[in-house]
């Protein structure tokens, strides 16, 4: 197998977006090309993370008609649907294709077109990303979910509120410093305490907002990422895990087995353990998700997760920031994608060029990408190439 290189990133702003679907895909494809110095004519596959276009947007069949759009040409053009890993996924899939020699450039990208539809709407369409059968058909939403997940946890390792909290306040303070953030402004422990309950213990301030927005990665073989401009960025491991899609089959719902398995696996890949990464993005679509996401990484002994934000270790100047992008918390959760975005953070951050968020001398980053309730889960390890 081949190693594999980023020599491009794109992003759009997420939030309420004008533009459709298929043009926010496409605005961010080329912003990849044109990061990378490479023509469109020159990609050989596209991959498309995308979770529910035609609930939300309308149109399905989105791969070919995001690559027509952003001028590839007739290419191999996939859609990758893994609820809200599906931008992880289709990373994924397009470091396999390049790593085992298939093509040679091969574009990735995640879009999701979400503000069109009511916050009821949107719900609806989120929860079928979980068991319908066992959860969504009596009205477990993924609030309730998580929620559930919350309670379990303060009650098994004591977790408190306050950490919760703060986790959020981090992840807003981090959103303030990035001008593509959907929430770009800060809320104190105090406003995140007494917001509005969504599902208890989980407030206003403790869930992702809906959003629009994209992103995009251009790969390639690491022996050629040097005849191109940019500062390549190197992808020392790609892993994947599953598990139970319903909290009711888990066997401890205050852990995600994929994630554990995926970071096994990712860690395994890379020749390395928990303490050599600088920097991670992890997927806090509720704040006791990310919480969660430290422990089943490594990062944390199972329990004190929280410990992290509270203590200032996770936030930017801390012993490992966390999201400094903002996270899906203050950045958005463009729910296709969310994988790709926290890759383009990683990219801008590995090659020093994350301005006002830059992490001092960061040189090894994680993403992590959760679709469901810890049914999917996608895990890459990045690494500066010098």
């Amino acid at each position: 197998m081949r190693s594999v290189s980023i020599l491009g990133v794109g992003i759009t702003p997420f939030g309420a977006r004008p533009e459709s679907i298929v043009a926010l895909g496409a605005r961010a494809c080329r912003a990849a090309l044109e990061d990378a110095g490479l023509p469109p004519g020159r990609v050989e596959a596209f991959f498309l993370g995308n979770f529910a276009g035609q609930a939300f947007a309308g149109q399905n069949h989105l791969a070919p008609l995001v690559a027509h759009a952003a001028g590839l040409g007739p290419v191999p053009s996939t859609r990758v649907e893994g609820a809200c890993a599906s931008g992880g996924l289709a990373m994924r899939q397009g470091v396999v294709a390049v790593a085992s020699g298939e093509a040679d450039f091969v574009l990735v990208a995640g879009v999701e077109k979400m503000t069109g539809a009511s916050a009821e709407e949107a719900a609806g369409v989120l929860a079928a990303a979980g068991d319908c059968r066992a959860e969504a058909r009596v009205g477990a939403t993924f609030p309730a979910l998580f929620a559930l997940i919350a309670r379990r946890h303060m009650h098994q390792y004591g977790t408190t509120r306050e950490a919760l909290a703060a986790v959020a306040v981090k992840n807003h303070a981090h959103g303030l410093l990035n001008p593509n953030a959907h929430l770009q402004r800060e809320v104190t422990r105090a406003q995140v305490l007494d917001a509005r309950p969504v599902a208890e213990p989980l407030g206003l301030y403790d869930c992702s907002p809906i959003s629009d927005g994209a992103a995009a990665v251009l790969l390639c073989p690491s022996e050629r990422a040097g005849d191109f401009g940019q500062r390549p960025v190197r992808v020392l491991a790609s892993a994947q895990a599953a598990d139970a899609p319903a909290l009711a089959d888990k066997r401890d719902i205050t852990r995600f087995e994929a994630t554990s398995r995926a970071a096994e696996r990712a860690f395994r890949q890379a020749g390395l353990e928990p303490p050599d990464i600088d920097l991670a993005e992890v997927h806090d679509c509720f704040t006791i998700a990310e919480i969660v996401a430290l422990e089943d990484l490594g990062f944390y002994p199972k329990g004190e997760g929280g410990r992290g934000a509270l203590a200032g270790e996770t936030a930017l100047g801390g012993a490992m920031p966390v999201n400094t992008s903002g996270g899906l918390k203050a950045k958005g959760h463009p729910v296709g994608a969310t994988g790709l975005a926290q890759i383009h953070e990683l990219v801008l951050q590995l090659r020093g060029r994350a301005g006002p968020r830059q992490v001092p001398a960061a040189e090894v980053g994680l993403a992590h990408n959760l679709g469901g309730s810890g049914a999917t889960c996608a895990v890459h390890i990045l690494a500066s190439a010098g």
